[in-house]
Formats: C-alpha cells, structure tokens, sequence
C-alpha cells in the first residue's frame, strides 16, 4: 500500500522546505504515548514526562489514533519557512467545525473514536466541536512550552542542517538525488513521489500547481503525508542528525597524526562536520563555549578544510573534499 503525489513540472519548480514547530509538536504525541516508538527519544521522553502534571494528557493522547495516524486540520501546512507555534495555531482555530469533525474520524477509522473525543465529535453539534477544538489548541500551546519550546533551539538547528544538506541533494543531482536517501519508503518516478507503506489507506494526491512542501521532522519515525488527499501536497520526513539531539556524550577524538597536526579540539571538528552545524549546535555537543569553537573553526576555514555558509540566521560549516582526504588519509 502507498501514497503518491503526482507533480507536474509547476509542482516541482515551486517544491520547498519549510520549518513547523506544531508539526513537532504534534508528532511528539506518538513517541509520549508510545515510548518503545524511538529509543532516541527516551531521554526527551523522561525528562518531559513529570512536567506534565498539569495538563489533560489523556485528551491530549487521544487525537493519536491505534495506527499512529494524526489529524490533518492539527498539522496545517506553513505558509512561511519559519512559523512559529502562535501562527499556525491560529490556523487551527480557524478550521471549520465539519473539517475538525471529518479528520477526527478519519484519523481513528476503523476504530471508534476514543472517549475524550467521541462526545463532541461524533454526536455534538457544531458548538461542541468548536469547544473541542479550542481546547485542544490551548492543550497544544501549553504543551508546546513544557516538551517541546525549551529543546527548540537545539531542534531548530538539527533541522536546518537538514534542509541545507537536501538543497545540496538537490543543486547536484536534483529531486531523485534528495530522495534517494530521505528514507527506503520514498520512490521518486517519473514525476510522481510515491510514499510506500503508508499507515492506512493510500491515496493518489495531485499537485495542481500547489507544489510540494517538505517538512522535517525529528519526531517522525518514517516519512508522514497527510490522512487524506484533500489536504494540499506537504510530506513530513525524518531528519538526519536526530541520534545527536538528546546525547550528552561528547564527541569522540580522533587519535593519531590528524591530531598532532591539528589539535585533539580541531581535528574532533573536522572529524564532526560531515554535514551541515552551526556554532552553537557544536559548541553543545562539544560542551564548550561558541566563542571556542569559533576560534578552532575560523583556522580551519582559512586552511581550506571546512567550508561556511549563511542558512537564515545561522552560518552553518562543513568539511570540504579537501577536509574528507585529509581525514580518509588518517583513518586508512
């Protein structure tokens, strides 16, 4: 069983990324009600868990259906690279009482809708579901800022570096390149991206001229389309670089020449920059000051072995081919 999305030449000129913080959000729900979904996520997991003393967690967990799907109307696509929680939120509150009911449905079927949702959405009237999904967005925001809002900096920059290395992908071998190694599930063909063993049924979306939005993801566990195919072309996919995200074991030192040569601080750096990171997102993993590393990554730019470049407000490095013969040599 499989998704696709049929995109005509309009579609893929127009294919971008985009940031959603309620994405992330949303999809944290899975791996809080499931913890055997990711082992990465378990120290996210146990840290959020007793800071959610407050809040109705069990109509919060009950928009995530038996199969792990997710409402659409929860999840709505950005309109903007960078939306914040507020903004998208609000896009949520807009959603008519027939669609939040609709997606409700969808997302449990063939299962009843649990008991937290079933009052409202199933044979409530309109104003019922209006309350329900108010509630839910003020549910939502206040779990934003206990489980997700205080590692959101460090997530933000996992993700940009994961966009940055699929627009790389994609300005060398262009979209079956950046497919290619998104996840096994993805099949790009012919101008149609197919989605394989999707969580229910598959459906056949076509692009209209709305272009694809891809949304990355460290919560999602395999690539995620909508539950429907009236929702307009946007696919959320696993993120590289999610198995550093929670880690508190630094990184590793190379040993040998390399180190003589550089210093145990940059020949580490070298060795870490295979894809995209920015400053701050080393100097945590490295658990030392930006200005230190700063220091060690302005030589090795001015050597040749790393490379730099603006991603909005971040300035991201990474190894050069000169950097990689340089470290193949030593690990030979």
């Amino acid at each position: 069983m499989f998704s696709s999305f049929v995109l005509g030449a309009g579609d893929v000129a127009d294919t971008r990324f985009a940031l959603s913080p309620l994405h992330e959000t949303v999809m944290s729900l899975r791996v809080l009600r499931e913890p055997g979904l990711s082992a990465l996520h378990l120290p996210w997991r146990r840290a959020v868990v007793g800071r959610l003393g407050g809040l109705d967690t069990e109509l919060l967990l009950s928009v995530v259906a038996r199969r792990r799907t997710l409402p659409d109307f929860l999840t709505p696509r950005p309109v903007t690279h960078f939306a914040s929680v507020t903004e998208q939120l609000a896009v949520v509150r807009d959603t008519p009482p027939a669609v939040v009911r609709r997606g409700l449905l969808d997302t449990h079927e063939p299962d009843p809708l649990p008991e937290p949702l079933r009052a409202a959405a199933s044979g409530g009237g309109d104003a019922a579901v209006c309350a329900l999904r108010d509630e839910l967005c003020r549910l939502l925001e206040a779990y934003w800022q206990v489980a997700i809002a205080p590692w959101w900096p460090q997530i933000r920059l996992v993700l940009e570096a994961d966009m940055t290395y699929r627009a790389r992908q994609l300005a060398t071998g262009g979209l079956r390149l950046m497919f290619a190694d998104m996840h096994p599930d993805l099949r790009w063909r012919d101008g149609v991206l197919e989605v394989h063993r999707v969580i229910g049924g598959g459906f056949r979306t076509p692009g209209d001229g709305r272009g694809l939005l891809l949304v990355p993801s460290v919560f999602a566990h395999k690539p995620a389309p909508p539950v429907t195919s009236e929702v307009a072309p946007v696919l959320a996919y696993p993120s590289r670089g999610v198995g550093t995200l929670w880690s508190d074991t630094p990184p590793a030192t190379p040993t040998g020449a390399l180190t003589e040569l550089l210093g145990a601080t940059r020949a580490r750096l070298l060795a870490h920059l295979e894809e995209p990171l920015a400053t701050v997102e080393l100097a945590r993993r490295f658990r030392v000051t930006p200005s230190a590393v700063s220091q060690h990554l302005r030589v090795l730019y001015a050597t040749g072995l790393v490379a730099r470049a603006r991603h909005g407000r971040q300035v991201l490095y990474r190894r050069t081919a000169l950097g990689d013969r340089l470290l193949g040599a030593e690990r030979q």
